[in-house]
């Protein structure tokens, strides 16, 4: 899938479901670039491994867990949830982003907003990948990866 088509069928409709201070090209190139790192957009559950979506979200992370009892998230994830029919607990919304793009990427948003430091300014790699190791907390980091990747998501985002 390539990245206009994930913006066009997961993140702009995602972002359609969250408050509008929530959508600026610095979420979409985050959103992108966290995308492409985890699965590269290919993988909706991970390789050996228990997490889901193409954000990679294990059941009692961050992107699952995490913003369903944040408090400046769990009242919009609710909603989200909501909209897209899935019941707001942590197993039903693992099961359902595997292949609801669009939950997926709301969530994968909404574990954004709940860093304490503004989105990096675009074109700011290192900024980003501060931001993705704070809120995704990979246990196996590949930083070597990260600036093409990053990259190729701002110009997706700014072309």
């Amino acid at each position: 899938m390539t990245l206009s088509e994930i913006r066009r069928s997961a993140i702009e409709p995602a972002l359609l479901l969250l408050p509008a201070r929530m959508t600026s090209p610095q979420a979409e190139v985050m959103l992108l670039a966290i995308g492409l790192q985890e699965s590269r957009f290919t993988h909706r559950r991970q390789v050996k491994g228990p997490a889901r979506s193409y954000w990679q979200a294990e059941r009692g992370g961050g992107m699952v867990h995490g913003v369903l009892r944040h408090p400046l998230t769990r009242d919009i994830a609710v909603t989200v949830c909501d909209a897209r029919d899935v019941q707001p607990v942590n197993e039903a919304v693992h099961v359902a982003i595997e292949h609801d793009d669009v939950l997926a990427a709301a969530l994968a948003r909404l574990l954004l907003w709940t860093d304490p430091f503004a989105l990096p300014e675009l074109g700011d790699e290192h900024g980003a990948w501060d931001l993705y190791l704070r809120t995704w907390r990979p246990g196996k980091p590949h930083r070597q990866t990260w600036d093409a990747l990053y990259a190729q998501a701002l110009a997706a985002v700014t072309a």
